[in-house]
């Protein structure tokens, strides 16, 4: 398959008082459409700096990145924010919910600046949260779910954009094995059955086993290219 994904030449630093940290360091990078890939390495390596790059949270100092043949770092901050909303869904270590609103509330977020109604938004959502099996929770509060529960919310609320990408950043780091386990399970389907692009970071090799390709960062560079 193409790459979905092309990183050439990128660096990134960070002024701190009058230093500047450089926390990347020339990585270039081609990921496929399609793929699977989990990003390891030590605290520090840069992971989730070069995860926020690619979904657009940040841009790079130096260097280019391309999704879908859209060159992101070009892109200002209003454009690059209707970018993201459009192509990524992102999925956190800590979920992010509103504790005030129902499963189903809290999917239907990402589309409350859309032109859809009301009623489609819910039917979307109901979809969204029947494909990670919790379409029986739908109305029930955060704090009425499990954390397995309430990061399944959490992908169906990233998928309900159907997303180009997924950016996962230590999606199972508060979880216990089994729930882990289940959402891990979750993100191979959408990867295998539903073709969407993933991207996770994770300290957990057992986590990362559930991926196609294995990418490792140590201090900014790659040390380990996907296979």
């Amino acid at each position: 398959m193409s790459a979905l994904v092309e990183i050439r030449d990128v660096s990134k630093a960070y002024t701190r008082g009058r230093q500047s940290v450089e926390v990347l360091h020339h990585i270039s990078l081609d990921i496929r459409q399609g793929d699977f890939l989990a990003l390891m390495g030590p605290s520090g390596s840069g992971k989730t700096t070069l995860l926020n790059l690619i979904g657009g949270l940040d841009s790079p100092t130096s260097g280019s990145i391309a999704v879908g043949g859209r060159r992101i770092d070009a892109l200002g901050g209003s454009a690059l924010a209707k970018w993201r909303a459009a192509n990524v869904g992102f999925i956190f270590q800590f979920y992010n919910l509103l504790p005030m609103l129902t499963a189903q509330k809290n999917v239907e977020v990402p589309l409350l600046l859309t032109k859809l109604s009301a009623a489609q938004r819910k039917r979307n959502a109901a979809i969204a949260l029947s494909l990670v099996n919790l379409a029986d929770r739908a109305q029930h509060k955060p704090n009425e779910l499990s954390g397995g529960q309430q990061q399944r919310v959490a992908i169906a609320r990233a998928i309900i954009s159907d997303p180009t990408l997924l950016v996962c950043d230590e999606p199972t780091g508060d979880l216990d094995r089994q729930s882990a386990e289940e959402v891990l399970g979750l993100l191979q389907l959408l990867n295998r059955e539903h073709g969407k692009t993933i991207i996770m970071v994770t300290h957990d090799p057992k986590a990362a086993g559930h991926a196609s390709h294995t990418l490792h960062l140590e201090k900014g560079t790659l040390v380990e290219a996907a296979i």
